[in-house]
């Protein structure tokens, strides 16, 4: 805030008052009669998930009826205890003390003022006793609705309401019967351990809010970071493979001319224009990899893995403790290197899995050639062991998704009827003479 030029400066004292009297504003003045009915509360909590699910939908009511029922209380109590007038005047001292239980449901913050009115009406159709001006029935009307009251605002709102209800024991008796009554102490004592029950209740509402929110913000953020790593990973995978393929063209196209006896020049300048163009698709494709590749990273030396190296990877899990079996149905037959990889990394995958989240528990491994695709099918049983916290970040599944989206494929994963685990991923692979036929169809 900038100061007028010429105007005298504000003191820390008055900016600390004007604050103070700003907070009073927002919370119990301004808007203070705006409609804010309550809400119904949540059916899937772990007390009305026990429910029958004829009454379950009508627990989510189950705070309206507490208001209720508190404000039926309150109507004979303030009826015989406060007057001694006769009937229909007493039940409309009644009727008064229950209007601000009621307003709690539909106008909190009014309703608090409103129980300041009700208590003084009251109090003047009372007798003058040691509790006035809160006789017994003001006592628990003003009691259930200023607690309710600070339920539905923040903690804030329920400290000023108190010094507002110290204020007003203090100064009314005094406007009124120009004395002190001795009313003031235990409605100050009851209320103030009341209100710190809520706000109690209120402040770890919030704080555990505000984790459960950063908790979701947290696995978002997880699950982008793993997303972006997988991706990186099979980038970094696929480049030994396009890199083969795109240096078998190279060749190809330079040795192609000399395998023709005088070849025409054009067909020399078509094989070295081909030859350019993979040469040059070879360097793209090693600077993208640049820059997913982390300046410590370094290409593998060994070749990439593919399903003919999965007997080796059945013997390491073995070694590691997993019982696992593998079977192969159809014809097996050559694949994409791309899809063998991606096949032998799901696999792997799966059977990590296996070995951190079902200790003990057996797996089976299918393979399956299909005409149009390979299918695979990863199932372990129950675990017998102790299943220990994992201290990876959970989501190996995440990346089998990346691997058979990237391939077109389809992919299953959850828990089976036996309460095993289950992965069923399906990869679509066409022919060569089918790829081919496409090729042909596809303009140029």
């Amino acid at each position: 805030m900038t100061e007028t030029p010429g105007a005298t400066p504000r003191t820390p004292e008055f900016r600390l008052a004007s604050g103070l009297f700003e907070s009073l504003r927002q919370d119990l003045i301004t808007d203070a009669f705006t409609y804010r009915p309550l809400p119904p509360i949540r059916t899937d909590g772990p007390l009305t998930r026990r429910l029958p699910k004829r009454i379950r939908p009508r627990a989510a009511y189950l705070p309206h009826a507490v208001v209720a029922l508190a404000a039926v209380i309150v109507i004979p109590t303030a009826a015989v205890s406060d007057v001694y007038v006769w009937p229909p005047a007493a039940l409309v001292l009644g009727l008064i003390a229950a209007t601000p239980v009621l307003m709690t449901l539909v106008r909190p913050v009014g309703a608090f003022w409103a129980a300041l009115a009700a208590t003084t009406v009251l109090a003047l159709a009372g007798p003058r006793d040691a509790t006035w001006p809160w006789l017994p029935g003001a006592f628990v009307s003003y009691l259930a609705t200023v607690t309710i009251v600070a339920l539905r605002t923040r903690p804030r709102a329920a400290g000023w309401m108190w010094l507002i209800t110290l204020a007003y024991g203090f100064l009314v008796p005094v406007v009124v019967g120009g004395e002190q009554s001795a009313g003031v102490g235990p409605m100050a004592f009851v209320l103030a351990v009341a209100l710190l029950v809520v706000t109690v209740r209120n402040t770890r509402k919030e704080a555990a809010q505000e984790v459960s929110a950063q908790q979701e913000v947290t696995a978002v953020e997880r699950d982008r970071r793993t997303l972006l790593e997988e991706r990186t990973t099979i980038a970094r995978e696929l480049h030994d493979v396009v890199a083969h393929h795109m240096s078998v063209v190279a060749i190809q196209a330079e040795a192609a001319p000399y395998r023709v006896k005088n070849p025409p020049a054009e067909l020399e300048a078509a094989f070295a224009t081909i030859r350019e163009n993979a040469v040059a698709a070879l360097t793209e494709l090693r600077r993208v990899l640049g820059v997913v590749r982390s300046a410590d990273d370094e290409a593998p030396d060994a070749p990439q893995p593919t399903l003919a190296s999965l007997d080796g990877l059945l013997a390491n899990v073995r070694e590691a403790g997993l019982r696992v079996e593998k079977t192969v149905t159809g014809a097996v037959r050559e694949l994409p290197q791309g899809v063998e990889l991606s096949a032998y990394r799901i696999i792997q995958e799966a059977l990590s899995n296996t070995l951190r989240h079902a200790p003990g528990a057996p797996a089976g491994v299918e393979v399956s050639y299909v005409l149009g695709g390979l299918g695979i099918r990863i199932v372990n049983e129950t675990a017998t062991g102790d299943v220990r916290p994992s201290q990876g970040a959970g989501h190996g599944i995440t990346g089998m998704r990346e691997r058979v989206a990237m391939l077109e494929g389809e992919m299953t994963a959850g828990e089976t009827a036996a309460g095993g685990y289950e992965v069923a991923v399906f990869i679509p692979v066409r022919g060569r003479q089918d790829a081919a036929a496409e090729s042909v169809r596809e303009p140029a």
